[in-house]
């Protein structure tokens, strides 16, 4: 399988959700921009697939993370971004949202768990109406302090600026 093979758009992935359905698969959803993955991505997202049996992520486009984060932001295009996601062992499938939130694609996969990171509490994490109201889960899940994407791009600038 090639990473490839984990990305969806939106119709495939309904496709896919409906197999995994059918076969009583507890499906976790996450998102995020990740722009330069680091060590609190993988153990984040380890956690979170350990939840259920897929875990399917909705990663930011381009438009939408230079919206949230600024115009020197992403710093990888989104299909640099989705194809790392992909290969990534415990992520089943990736699937871009160019929305600045996920809810509209949380109201399409109508996940069994929702998770995000313990930055956030159960009440601010988007989508969680959604996912209660049919009886799903939302969960947090701890994050290895001291890493960020931020952080990352905080150093290297440092870094540059003493050459």
């Amino acid at each position: 399988m090639n990473s490839t093979d984990k990305i969806f758009t939106v119709s495939q992935l309904q496709n896919r959700l409906q197999i995994w359905h059918n076969q009583n698969q507890t499906i976790v959803f996450t998102n995020g921009c990740f722009d330069l993955l680091h060590l609190g991505h993988v153990d984040y997202l380890e956690k979170a697939r350990s939840l259920g049996d897929k875990l399917v992520l909705g990663l930011n486009t381009d438009a939408s993370i230079s919206r949230i984060k600024g115009p020197s932001r992403p710093l990888q295009d989104e299909t640099s971004r989705a194809r790392i996601m992909a290969s990534l062992l415990f992520i089943d499938a990736v699937v871009l949202f160019n929305e600045d939130t996920p809810l509209e694609l949380i109201k399409i996969v109508q996940p069994d768990i929702l998770v995000k990171g313990d930055d956030y509490t159960v009440e601010s994490i988007v989508g969680h109406e959604v996912v209660l109201a049919r009886g799903g889960e939302v969960k947090t899940v701890p994050l290895v302090k001291g890493y960020s994407t931020t952080n990352i791009v905080k150093k290297i600038e440092q870094q540059l600026k003493l050459k």
